[in-house]
């Protein structure tokens, strides 16, 4: 044990990055279990429903699982988010930034984070469909592309804007 904390104290950033990303799971949790209940049961009626409004692009049913799909991706990265910057600020970068300062800046990150992964899927399953693989895997697929590309935005503008560091 004695190791892993002189390893931790000797390599603070990198392991700020494990510590973020393995916590973010929690939030990944949160979003999968969400995704399986929306698309399975919440809004399974409208599945065959096509949807396509500016860049959100739910027309091919088949694949994406129309306004049901959108509807399930905005839901889980929305309560995502919520329980993610709960888990970041207190536990990965113990942040002594002003609540009231935080919170504004972490929502436009969430809604840029939401409208891209309400957006992308659509795209990355219709990719995934292509590819020949089964429409019961794309939605799952398509959120650990979701994911990725949430973890590239969110941490540096965790870490440097929204919730820097005690000082």
């Amino acid at each position: 044990m004695t190791g892993i904390r002189t390893w931790m104290k000797s390599h603070p950033n990198l392991w700020e990055f494990i510590l973020f990303n393995v916590l973010s799971n929690v939030a990944t949790v949160v979003n999968f279990v969400v995704v399986w209940l929306c698309t399975g049961f919440v809004f399974r009626s409208f599945s065959q429903t096509p949807f396509r409004f500016l860049i959100f692009n739910y027309t091919n049913v088949e694949q994406d699982l129309g306004l049901g799909g959108f509807l399930s991706f905005l839901t889980a990265t929305a309560l995502a988010q919520a329980v993610n910057f709960f888990v970041q600020k207190n536990f990965v970068f113990r942040s002594n930034a002003a609540f009231s300062q935080a919170v504004p800046k972490y929502i436009c990150l969430a809604v840029l984070l939401v409208i891209g992964s309400a957006a992308l899927p659509a795209y990355s399953q219709s990719f995934f469909g292509k590819l020949g693989l089964p429409q019961a895997v794309t939605p799952t697929l398509a959120n650990v592309v979701n994911i990725v590309v949430q973890v590239a935005v969110s941490y540096p503008a965790m870490k440097f804007w929204i919730m820097p560091g005690k000082a």
